[in-house]
C-alpha cells in the first residue's frame, strides 16, 4: 500500500499505523511531538507483519522527558534492539512533524482533537526532502537509551524469579497507562519491588536481578524499599543464612494490597502513596 492521498482522523495512531504497513523499506521521522513518539512506539510494538526501518530525529529534552515512562522506553528498546528503530536528536527541527518515506512526505497537523495527514507524493519535493532529512539524520548525534527491552525484562524475570512474579509483572504494567513515578504512575523498581513483595521474594535476589538486566542498581532497590517500608507498603522478615548477615524477605505490608488483584496493585499502591 502507497500513501497517497490526505488522511483526517481522531488521533495520529490511525495515520502512524497506514504509514507502518505501508509499502516503503524506510520512515524518517523528523521533528515529533510528545504524542506522536508516544504512539509511534505504541503502533510499531503492536504491528503485525514486517516493519519499515523507522529513523526518528526528535528533540533531546522532549526525547528524555518521554523516554522517562518505562513503558514507552522499554518498548522503544525493543524496536532497537530488533533493529527496527533508531533514535537521534537534533537542534533544528521542521515546523510539523514529518513522516517522510521513499515515495511521500506527510506532515502531521493537529486541530483540537482531530489530526490531519497532509500527504505530498510529488517525485521531486519527495526526493529534496528525503536528502535534506537525511542529511539532517547523519548529521545528528545518536540517543543512546539505558532502558531494558521489555521482552529481556520479562524473560529474566520469569527465568531468575519466578513464572509467577512475570504474570504479576505484567499485570501491573497492562494497568497503568504511564510508569515514571513522581505522581504520575509507578516507577520501574517500585513496580519491581512491589511484585516481589506479592511473591515474598528476597530482596537480595530482586534487586540482583533488577541491577543484573538493568533496571536499576542495587542501591536504588534497597533505598526505594526502605521507603516502601517507612510508608507500610511492604514488611520484611529476616531469613538466616549458612554464612553471611541474614537476608530479607519482603512482603505486602498493608492488607489493601495483600487482598488487591495483580491489576488492582499498582492503583492501590499509587493511593497509598499518595
Amino acid at each position: 500500500m502507497t500513501i497517497e492521498s490526505n488522511m483526517l482522523t481522531e488521533g495520529v495512531g490511525d495515520i502512524l499505523d497506514a504509514v507502518l504497513g505501508g509499502d516503503t523499506d524506510e520512515v524518517l521521522i523528523v521533528g515529533p511531538t510528545r504524542d506522536v513518539i508516544h504512539t509511534l512506539v505504541t503502533v510499531a510494538s503492536s504491528h503485525e507483519g514486517d516493519l519499515p526501518a523507522m529513523k526518528m530525529v526528535a528533540d533531546e529534552s522532549l526525547l528524555k522527558d518521554v523516554m522517562d515512562d518505562f513503558i514507552v522506553a522499554s518498548n522503544a528498546a525493543d524496536l532497537v534492539d530488533a533493529g527496527a528503530f533508531s533514535m537521534r536528536t537534533a537542534d533544528e527541527s521542521a515546523e510539523n512533524a514529518l513522516l517522510v518515506t521513499e515515495d511521500a512526505v506527510v506532515s502531521l497537523v493537529t486541530a483540537g482533537d482531530r489530526v490531519a495527514g497532509l500527504v505530498t507524493t510529488d517525485e521531486e519535493f519527495v526526493a529534496a526532502a528525503r536528502d535534506t532529512y537525511t542529511t539532517q539524520w547523519e548529521e545528528a548525534s545518536e540517543y543512546k537509551l539505558r532502558t531494558p527491552p521489555i521482552t529481556r525484562v520479562r524473560t529474566s524475570l520469569e527465568d531468575e524469579i519466578s513464572p509467577d512474579a512475570r504474570t504479576d509483572f505484567d499485570s501491573v504494567l497492562s494497568s497503568l497507562q504511564t510508569a515514571r513515578g513522581d505522581g504520575d504512575g509507578l516507577d520501574e523498581v517500585t513496580i519491581s519491588l512491589l511484585v516481589a513483595a506479592k511473591n515474598e521474594v528476597l530482596l537480595y535476589d530482586i534487586s540482583k536481578w533488577g541491577e543484573d538486566v538493568g533496571i536499576a542498581s542495587k542501591a536504588t532497590f534497597s533505598r526505594t524499599k526502605t521507603k516502601l517500608e517507612e510508608m507500610g507498603l511492604i514488611d520484611t522478615e529476616k531469613v538466616p543464612i549458612d554464612v553471611g548477615r541474614p537476608r530479607l524477605r519482603l512482603k505486602l505490608g498493608d492488607d489493601r494490597l495483600v487482598t488487591s488483584d495483580p491489576d488492582q496493585l499498582a492503583g492501590v499502591a499509587q493511593s497509598l502513596l499518595a
